[in-house]
């Protein structure tokens, strides 16, 4: 019999990317799910992934703790998956130490925080930064809480992967097909989303106390990603690494691709530092070529009629 059947886990940013897949998890695993979102309205699409009545909504804002309060109140467990790049103090700092005093006194059996590789209170970006301060606040309150550091995220519904297939699309069909690529030599571990879940699912269930590092098989650069994003949608173009002062200057530019914060991370590589936590979790890495091809088809030429995937 499983942990979760009959148990009631309330997870917070259960609407966004992760969100869906951390939910249905839970539900394959046998728990009721509360979903604690701001608009719960738009968190319909939810339900679906859960027999009747095993998912519920309710609306909550991490940043106000009443609300906090009352979507714990009678859960077991908890996962705080909220994360943004506006307003992140308040968000990654404050909204996580209401999150964590809330499940403290609510008195949940286990609490899993999902931070992100880098959360550093010393790191020079403004992301690092809150997302450190977040996990001091969470093992303040919460000390036998679960942390759980991914990389860059991937999947179906993501922004990373999805937006440079895009990009390469766009610029594809240019005379010249070139695209201009900003911190070529950074590295990532990208992480398979159903593999967050999987992870999310079994530190629930392990104890706590532990901060985890979750990087996918690879290890690759931002060049060589995008290289293999082309590659994958059949698309021939030419990749220019954009120098280190011109990236810069385009961090002012309002509106422009890229933030002086989003700069400041990329001179830091996002892989995993110490010991592999989903090995430790007991979980196998998903390759990007197991599973992207099933959506970068949307990206090729002629999309699924295309003929074979070239990944």
């Amino acid at each position: 019999m499983s942990i979760f059947n009959g148990k009631l886990v309330t997870v917070f940013g259960g609407g966004g990317f992760v969100g869906r897949y951390v939910v249905q998890a839970l539900c394959a695993a046998g728990a009721r799910v509360r979903v604690a979102v701001r608009k719960p309205e738009l968190a319909g699409h939810l339900k679906p992934l859960g027999n009747l009545g095993q998912v519920s909504l309710c609306a909550a804002d991490v940043t106000k703790p009443g609300t906090v309060a009352n979507a714990l109140a009678g859960a077991d467990m908890c996962v705080n998956l909220v994360g943004s790049f506006d307003d992140m103090d308040a968000i990654q700092r404050v909204g996580a130490a209401n999150v964590a005093q809330a499940a403290a006194k609510a008195r949940v059996s286990a609490l899993v925080h999902v931070s992100a590789i880098g959360a550093d209170e010393k790191s020079d970006a403004a992301y690092g930064r809150s997302k450190g301060a977040g996990e001091a606040a969470v093992r303040a309150a919460f000390p036998h809480a679960t942390i759980l550091r991914p990389s860059i995220v991937f999947g179906r519904e993501d922004a990373f992967i999805n937006r440079f297939a895009g990009l390469i699309r766009a610029l594809s069909t240019l005379p010249l097909s070139v695209v201009p690529v900003i911190g070529a030599q950074s590295k990532f571990q990208p992480v398979f989303v159903g593999d967050v879940a999987k992870a999310v699912v079994a530190a629930l269930g392990r104890g706590g106390g532990e901060t985890l590092e979750l990087g996918g098989p690879q290890i690759l650069s931002m060049l060589d990603l995008n290289d293999w994003i082309a590659h994958a949608t059949g698309r021939k173009v030419l990749f220019v690494p954009v120098p280190g002062f011109a990236a810069k200057l385009l961090s002012f530019v309002p509106g422009g691709p890229i933030s002086g914060d989003q700069l400041k991370m990329l001179g830091h590589d996002n892989v995993v530092s110490g010991a592999d936590g989903l090995a430790v979790l007991g979980i196998v890495p998903t390759p990007l070529d197991s599973v992207a091809h099933d959506w970068l088809s949307l990206y090729r030429k002629h999309g699924r009629f295309s003929g074979a995937a070239a990944a």
